[in-house]
Protein backbone atom coordinates (compact mmCIF):
# COMPACT_ATOMS: atom_id res chain seq x y z
CA UNK A 1 0.00 0.00 0.00
CA UNK A 2 1.31 3.72 -0.82
CA UNK A 3 0.46 4.83 2.56
CA UNK A 4 2.73 2.38 4.22
CA UNK A 5 5.29 2.73 1.42
CA UNK A 6 5.86 6.30 2.75
CA UNK A 7 6.68 5.23 6.26
CA UNK A 8 8.89 2.57 5.29
CA UNK A 9 11.73 4.42 4.85
CA UNK A 10 11.69 6.34 8.11
CA UNK A 11 10.75 3.15 9.66
CA UNK A 12 14.27 1.74 8.56
CA UNK A 13 16.19 5.04 8.94
CA UNK A 14 15.38 5.30 13.26
CA UNK A 15 15.39 1.33 13.77
CA UNK A 16 19.03 1.10 11.81
CA UNK A 17 20.84 2.13 15.00
CA UNK A 18 19.38 -0.55 17.01
CA UNK A 19 19.87 -2.89 14.45
CA UNK A 20 23.51 -2.14 14.47
CA UNK A 21 23.98 -2.72 17.74
CA UNK A 22 22.05 -6.14 17.80
CA UNK A 23 24.52 -7.19 15.56
CA UNK A 24 27.51 -5.62 17.49
CA UNK A 25 25.99 -7.48 20.25
CA UNK A 26 25.85 -10.63 18.39
CA UNK A 27 22.34 -10.89 18.80
CA UNK A 28 20.74 -13.78 16.25
CA UNK A 29 17.75 -13.26 13.90
CA UNK A 30 15.81 -16.31 15.62
CA UNK A 31 16.50 -14.93 18.51
CA UNK A 32 14.42 -11.62 17.96
CA UNK A 33 12.24 -13.68 16.32
CA UNK A 34 11.21 -15.72 19.11
CA UNK A 35 10.81 -12.60 21.26
CA UNK A 36 8.47 -10.95 18.61
CA UNK A 37 6.00 -14.32 18.91
CA UNK A 38 6.37 -14.05 22.67
CA UNK A 39 5.40 -10.78 22.74
CA UNK A 40 2.17 -11.51 19.94
CA UNK A 41 1.21 -14.55 22.27
CA UNK A 42 1.30 -12.13 25.39
CA UNK A 43 -0.77 -9.45 22.93
CA UNK A 44 -3.27 -12.18 22.36
CA UNK A 45 -3.88 -13.03 26.13
CA UNK A 46 -4.50 -9.26 26.63
CA UNK A 47 -7.03 -8.84 23.81
CA UNK A 48 -8.87 -12.10 25.17
CA UNK A 49 -8.79 -10.84 28.62
CA UNK A 50 -10.27 -7.76 27.31
CA UNK A 51 -7.39 -5.55 27.81
CA UNK A 52 -7.54 -3.66 24.06
CA UNK A 53 -5.47 -1.20 24.78
CA UNK A 54 -2.64 -3.07 25.68
CA UNK A 55 -3.08 -5.90 23.20
CA UNK A 56 -2.50 -2.93 20.75
CA UNK A 57 0.84 -2.09 22.19
CA UNK A 58 2.44 -5.74 22.27
CA UNK A 59 1.00 -5.93 18.89
CA UNK A 60 2.84 -3.38 17.45
CA UNK A 61 5.66 -4.00 19.48
CA UNK A 62 5.64 -7.76 17.78
CA UNK A 63 5.26 -5.79 14.63
CA UNK A 64 9.21 -3.86 15.31
CA UNK A 65 10.71 -7.06 16.36
CA UNK A 66 9.07 -8.64 13.20
CA UNK A 67 11.15 -6.35 11.19
CA UNK A 68 14.53 -6.07 12.98
CA UNK A 69 15.13 -10.09 12.85
CA UNK A 70 15.51 -9.95 9.45
CA UNK A 71 17.30 -6.41 8.97
CA UNK A 72 19.68 -7.92 11.63
CA UNK A 73 19.78 -11.23 9.68
CA UNK A 74 20.46 -8.98 6.39
CA UNK A 75 23.02 -6.46 7.76
CA UNK A 76 25.10 -9.68 10.21
CA UNK A 77 25.24 -11.82 6.86
CA UNK A 78 23.52 -14.63 9.30
CA UNK A 79 20.42 -15.31 6.73
CA UNK A 80 19.70 -19.03 6.87
CA UNK A 81 17.30 -21.45 5.16
CA UNK A 82 16.07 -22.67 8.68
CA UNK A 83 15.86 -18.88 10.02
CA UNK A 84 13.69 -18.05 6.81
CA UNK A 85 11.17 -20.98 7.62
CA UNK A 86 11.51 -20.70 11.36
CA UNK A 87 10.46 -17.25 10.84
CA UNK A 88 7.82 -17.59 8.44
CA UNK A 89 6.41 -20.25 10.46
CA UNK A 90 6.33 -18.70 13.92
CA UNK A 91 4.73 -15.40 11.78
CA UNK A 92 1.21 -17.69 10.64
CA UNK A 93 0.84 -18.64 14.57
CA UNK A 94 1.29 -14.99 15.76
CA UNK A 95 -1.47 -14.28 12.76
CA UNK A 96 -3.63 -17.02 14.03
CA UNK A 97 -2.78 -15.69 17.92
CA UNK A 98 -4.38 -12.55 17.23
CA UNK A 99 -7.22 -13.11 16.05
CA UNK A 100 -8.02 -16.30 18.76
CA UNK A 101 -7.39 -13.36 21.26
CA UNK A 102 -9.79 -11.84 19.94
CA UNK A 103 -12.48 -14.22 19.49
CA UNK A 104 -12.29 -15.30 23.11
CA UNK A 105 -12.73 -11.77 23.99
CA UNK A 106 -15.90 -11.32 21.82
CA UNK A 107 -17.37 -14.99 23.23
CA UNK A 108 -17.07 -13.35 26.42
CA UNK A 109 -17.26 -10.21 27.08
CA UNK A 110 -20.73 -7.89 28.11
CA UNK A 111 -22.28 -6.29 26.61
CA UNK A 112 -21.09 -6.92 23.24
CA UNK A 113 -22.91 -6.32 20.51
CA UNK A 114 -23.29 -9.10 17.43
CA UNK A 115 -21.85 -11.43 19.51
CA UNK A 116 -22.15 -14.37 17.00
CA UNK A 117 -21.19 -12.67 14.15
CA UNK A 118 -18.44 -11.00 15.32
CA UNK A 119 -16.84 -14.39 16.13
CA UNK A 120 -17.27 -16.00 12.99
CA UNK A 121 -15.61 -12.56 11.25
CA UNK A 122 -12.61 -13.82 13.76
CA UNK A 123 -12.42 -17.26 12.32
CA UNK A 124 -13.09 -16.04 8.93
CA UNK A 125 -9.90 -13.37 9.50
CA UNK A 126 -7.88 -16.11 10.86
CA UNK A 127 -8.40 -18.74 7.53
CA UNK A 128 -8.29 -15.73 5.23
CA UNK A 129 -4.56 -14.18 6.80
CA UNK A 130 -3.62 -17.56 6.64
CA UNK A 131 -4.44 -18.22 2.94
CA UNK A 132 -2.73 -14.81 1.93
CA UNK A 133 0.79 -15.93 3.21
CA UNK A 134 0.45 -19.27 1.96
CA UNK A 135 -0.85 -17.84 -1.69
CA UNK A 136 2.35 -15.95 -2.03
CA UNK A 137 4.75 -19.04 -0.31
CA UNK A 138 3.03 -21.52 -3.19
CA UNK A 139 3.56 -18.63 -5.97
CA UNK A 140 7.45 -18.50 -4.67
CA UNK A 141 7.43 -22.19 -5.47
CA UNK A 142 6.53 -22.21 -8.83
CA UNK A 143 8.78 -19.26 -9.27
CA UNK A 144 6.49 -16.34 -9.44
CA UNK A 145 6.93 -13.07 -7.60
CA UNK A 146 3.43 -12.77 -6.09
CA UNK A 147 3.49 -9.54 -3.54
CA UNK A 148 -0.06 -8.14 -4.76
CA UNK A 149 -2.74 -7.15 -2.64
CA UNK A 150 -4.38 -4.66 -0.33
CA UNK A 151 -3.47 -6.47 3.04
CA UNK A 152 -0.51 -8.09 4.03
CA UNK A 153 0.53 -8.62 6.96
CA UNK A 154 2.32 -5.90 7.76
CA UNK A 155 -0.77 -4.06 6.89
CA UNK A 156 -2.82 -5.68 9.09
CA UNK A 157 -0.56 -5.19 11.92
CA UNK A 158 -0.48 -1.74 11.71
CA UNK A 159 -4.10 -1.10 11.33
CA UNK A 160 -5.38 -3.33 14.08
CA UNK A 161 -2.82 -2.37 16.80
CA UNK A 162 -2.92 1.28 15.81
CA UNK A 163 -7.03 1.43 16.23
CA UNK A 164 -6.35 -0.69 19.41
CA UNK A 165 -4.10 1.37 20.85
CA UNK A 166 -5.76 4.66 20.39
CA UNK A 167 -9.97 3.66 21.00
CA UNK A 168 -9.74 0.44 22.53
CA UNK A 169 -12.74 -1.69 21.80
CA UNK A 170 -15.30 0.71 21.10
CA UNK A 171 -18.93 1.21 22.57
CA UNK A 172 -20.11 -2.48 23.09
CA UNK A 173 -16.89 -3.45 21.32
CA UNK A 174 -18.34 -1.85 17.76
CA UNK A 175 -14.87 -0.40 16.83
CA UNK A 176 -13.36 -3.62 17.59
CA UNK A 177 -15.62 -5.90 15.67
CA UNK A 178 -15.62 -3.66 12.53
CA UNK A 179 -12.07 -4.00 12.23
CA UNK A 180 -12.15 -7.50 12.54
CA UNK A 181 -14.54 -7.48 9.62
CA UNK A 182 -13.01 -4.59 7.64
CA UNK A 183 -9.45 -7.13 8.34
CA UNK A 184 -10.69 -10.68 6.97
CA UNK A 185 -12.35 -8.51 4.03
CA UNK A 186 -9.70 -6.90 2.94
CA UNK A 187 -7.26 -10.45 3.62
CA UNK A 188 -10.11 -12.04 1.50
CA UNK A 189 -9.62 -9.60 -1.37
CA UNK A 190 -5.32 -9.84 -1.20
CA UNK A 191 -6.16 -13.97 -1.51
CA UNK A 192 -8.01 -13.18 -4.53
CA UNK A 193 -5.62 -10.65 -5.71
CA UNK A 194 -2.98 -13.21 -5.51
CA UNK A 195 -4.86 -15.69 -7.42
CA UNK A 196 -5.61 -13.37 -10.05
CA UNK A 197 -2.01 -12.06 -10.67
CA UNK A 198 -0.63 -15.96 -10.70
CA UNK A 199 -3.50 -17.00 -13.05
CA UNK A 200 -2.28 -14.15 -15.35
CA UNK A 201 1.06 -14.86 -15.06
CA UNK A 202 0.67 -18.93 -15.09
CA UNK A 203 -0.80 -18.38 -18.24
CA UNK A 204 1.88 -15.72 -20.13
CA UNK A 205 -0.67 -12.81 -20.09
CA UNK A 206 1.19 -10.75 -16.83
CA UNK A 207 4.95 -10.04 -17.16
CA UNK A 208 5.93 -11.29 -13.66
CA UNK A 209 9.99 -10.32 -14.45
CA UNK A 210 11.00 -8.26 -11.14
CA UNK A 211 12.55 -5.24 -11.79
CA UNK A 212 16.01 -5.02 -10.08
CA UNK A 213 15.26 -4.12 -6.55
CA UNK A 214 12.37 -6.41 -6.65
CA UNK A 215 14.78 -9.33 -7.74
CA UNK A 216 16.95 -8.49 -4.62
CA UNK A 217 13.85 -9.16 -2.17
CA UNK A 218 12.77 -12.12 -3.81
CA UNK A 219 15.92 -13.70 -3.90
CA UNK A 220 15.98 -12.77 -0.06
CA UNK A 221 15.01 -15.47 1.97
CA UNK A 222 13.91 -13.35 5.13
CA UNK A 223 11.70 -11.30 2.77
CA UNK A 224 8.91 -9.56 4.98
CA UNK A 225 5.76 -8.73 3.82
CA UNK A 226 3.55 -11.74 3.13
Amino acid sequence: MKLLGAVEKPFYAAVNPLVERLIRAGVRPNTITTVGTGLVLVSALAYGLGHIRLGGALLLLSGVADTLDGQVARGGAMVTRFGAFYDSTLDRVGDGATFIGIGAFLLTAPDVAYRTPAVIACMVAILSSLLVSYARARAEGLGLDCKVGIAQRAERILGLGVASLLAGAGPSALLLEGLVALLAVASIITVIQRFAYVYRAANGIEDVRPRPRERAATLDPLAKGR
